[in-house]
């Protein structure tokens, strides 16, 4: 796999801003560590109760 340089960085980052706007941006990075949290309680949770329905947020 090939290594990402400033370079490379930079350009991502502005088409990422391109793209979303700037505006947008922290909000979608704090949608996505939500997310990942989320995700990563669900993985640490003990298996053995899937009969219980999951709790809302």
């Amino acid at each position: 796999m090939a290594d990402l340089g400033l370079p490379e960085i930079l350009i991502i980052l502005a088409v990422l801003i391109l793209l979303f706007g700037a505006k947008r941006l922290p909000e979608m990075a704090r949608s996505m560590g939500r997310s990942l949290r989320v995700f990563k309680s669900e993985i640490n949770r003990p298996q053995d109760d899937e009969d219980t329905p999951p709790t809302p947020l």
